[in-house]
Formats: C-alpha cells, structure tokens, sequence
C-alpha cells in the first residue's frame, strides 16, 4: 500500500480486518511481524511511537482518545509535546482555533463533558498540533450526526489544502470516497482491491462483498 504525499487515500474494508491494525502498525503502536513500513524513504518499522511522531506522523484514535479531566486546551498543548518552538506552536494554535470554532468555544471546558463530536473536533485539532506531514485518521465520523459529517468532510478537505497527507479509515463508504482520491479495500488483512475513489464509489460489489453493506 502507497500513500502518496499530499494526497487523502482511503482504506476501508468490514469490521475486524485489519484496519486500525495497519494505522496502529505505522505508529509502532503495535509490532508488525514481518515486512517494512517506510516513511519518506526513512524504514520506521521497529520504531516506537515516540520516535514516529517527531518524524511527522499523527493518529487521531477511533476513541478519539480526548482526555476527560483536562481542558480542552489542555488536551490541544499535548498534541504538540514533541514540538520545542514556542512560537510556532502559539501560532499554529491560533490558526486551528480561527479553524474550529467549535473548539475555541469549549477551551476552558473539561474533556468529559463534550458530546462526542465535540471531542472529536478536539481529538482532529491535537492532532494537527503535532504539525503532522501524514495524518491518520481512524473512523472519525464514528457516531456522529449527519451534519456533523458533513462538517467532517470539509475539514478533512481543508486539512488536505494544508498541504497535510490523510490517510482516512473508514465505515463510512460515501464519505471517504467522497474525500479521498484512491481507496484500498482489505479483506482478511490483505488488499482485496485498490482503485481510484470514482472506480469505487459506484461499486456495488464493493458494497456488498467486502463491506458488508
């Protein structure tokens, strides 16, 4: 599997395929058996996570992971604890909270009291803190509202203009697909197919033989 720079590639497939596997794998959060991840020509395989993200790779988790008894400031400082410039971590604070309105108006609030798309602002926005050059995000319309989701979808565009690489697990088939120039669907922990997201879109036995739908 490829993920361009500068691009949004989708990976999807059913549940317990592999998915978080793979996004966990590439942030040495779990150990690969075999094989090489590489990141920028750089063999990251072996590597822990406190190594990768420096190297410029971010994971906004399924759980979205926001921690309840901080604020949510709090939490958006700690997406940049591998970060030592001050000034250029006050100032890409300012533009993520001119970027998530939703998020400058909780900063003071503790993470356990957000509903859970708020937490998921917040899990996208520290994400972003780390400054990463490929971010991977697992499932972040999970248990959204439909507006919510399309909110969703025009940040993940907003974050590809950044400059940022995405690379988007997802359930949700319209919307990755939607977003993303190229998807790789995985079967039983193996690519079943890969193909340009408008070849995928329509597929219908994409749908119903490999995802269940």
């Amino acid at each position: 599997m490829k993920v361009p720079d500068s691009q949004i590639i989708a990976l999807l497939g059913g549940n317990g395929v592999g998915k978080t596997t793979t996004l966990k794998a590439i942030m040495g959060a779990v150990s690969a058996q075999a094989g090489s991840i590489q990141f920028i020509g750089q063999e990251i395989l072996g590597l822990a996570p406190s190594a990768i993200v420096p190297l410029g790779i971010s994971l906004i988790p399924q759980n979205r992971g926001v921690f309840a008894p901080l604020s949510v400031l709090e939490n958006l400082r700690l997406g940049a604890f591998a970060r030592r410039n001050a000034k250029e971590i006050r100032a890409d604070l300012s533009d993520i909270l001119l970027r998530f309105p939703e998020v400058r108006e909780k900063l003071r609030a503790h993470g356990g009291t957000l509903s859970g798309g708020q937490q998921q602002m917040v899990a996208i926005a520290r994400g972003l803190m780390a400054r990463p050059r490929l971010l991977l995000m697992d499932e972040p319309s999970a248990g959204l509202a439909p507006k919510l989701v399309e909110r969703l979808a025009q940040i993940i565009r907003e974050i590809h203009q950044m400059g940022t690489t995405v690379l988007l697990v997802e359930q949700n088939v319209q919307l990755a697909l939607t977003v993303a120039r190229f998807g790789y669907v995985l079967r039983e922990g193996r690519i079943a197919m890969a193909e340009p997201a408008e070849s995928l879109i329509g597929n219908d036995e994409l749908i119903r033989q490999y995802l269940g739908g």
